[in-house]
């Protein structure tokens, strides 16, 4: 903070407001921006990965395989957004656990399941108990960026799954003609050809894991909503140097001037992507390039 805000009591207009902006937990508030776009950074590519992985699964002949793909899209998709986020981050928390509580206290001799308690070892907790807070805060987003990955996977294996389907069926059969295996058809032809039909719902799969970033309030990480509501509120004089009313309209502003913004930016890189699968291809998209050539 500047040198100058060591008595806000004796500042004013502009002044006072570089100072109280400067605050170190408006700085907090300025990183979380960061985490939200961290959150996106990772969970986008494994989302996608879980959504590769169950589309793959749902279009094989073994059945086992095609169940269990099918399973995954159906149940995530199925289970409400919110109803999942707040159940599945402590049943994964405590399945991990569960599992080190196995390979490190085989001498238990207590119930795990104590009424409403779920009591394991001291060596089995995640974090340990004298972990240092950044180890805590590490943990709980990647369990977060888990969570996000697996939701948003199944429906991103949904829209694969159809964009698989949509390769004309003409093009397979012509490479299996010219002695293909299936494996070098579907890495060779199927899978190349499927993003141009997949980037629609996977641009509107990623709007709307944009728009559930939130989210991660729910899942105790200090997000920008948490700072927004946190600075946001009512500041008593008696507790702050910067006292004043209640200011969430203005924090909520600037989210709302944030993700519009990023949104924005969004729907111009997928346009321009879009643009670019598609010249040449046998697709509406484009056939309109092909006209607008000509």
């Amino acid at each position: 903070m500047f040198s100058y805000c060591t008595d806000p009591q004796t500042l004013s207009g502009l002044t006072w407001l570089s100072c109280y902006l400067t605050t170190g937990k408006h700085m907090q508030f300025y990183i979380s921006f960061g985490v939200v776009l961290l959150l996106l950074a990772i969970t986008a590519p494994t989302a996608l990965l879980f959504g590769f992985g169950g589309a793959a699964a749902a279009r094989s002949r073994i059945w086992p395989v095609t169940w269990l793909g099918k399973g995954y899209i159906a149940i995530v998709r199925g289970v409400p957004d919110i109803a999942f986020f707040m159940f599945f981050v402590i049943a994964l928390d405590q399945g991990f656990e569960l599992m080190r509580h196995q390979l490190l206290c085989p001498d238990w001799d207590q119930p795990i399941r104590q009424g409403n308690d779920f009591v394991v070892c001291t060596q089995a907790k995640l974090p340990l108990g004298n972990a240092p807070q950044w180890v805590h805060e590490i943990y709980g987003f990647s369990l977060a960026v888990l969570t996000f990955a697996i939701v948003f996977g199944a429906f991103a294996a949904n829209v694969l799954y159809g964009a698989m389907r949509a390769v004309p069926q003409a093009q397979l059969e012509t490479a299996a003609a010219y002695g293909m295996t299936r494996r070098q058809i579907f890495w060779r032809i199927l899978v190349p050809q499927m993003w141009v039909y997949a980037l629609p719902g996977l641009g509107n799969l990623w709007m709307v894991l944009i728009k559930a970033t939130p989210l991660l309030f729910l899942l105790g990480i200090e997000d920008i909503v948490y700072w927004a509501r946190e600075l946001g509120g009512t500041a008593n004089p008696r507790f702050t140097d910067y006292p004043h009313g209640d200011w969430r309209v203005w924090y909520f502003l600037a989210l709302l001037v944030f993700y519009l913004g990023f949104t924005r930016i969004s729907e111009v890189f997928l346009e321009r992507l879009m643009q670019k699968l598609t010249h040449g291809q046998a697709t509406t998209g484009g056939d309109a390039q092909r006209k607008a050539a000509a």
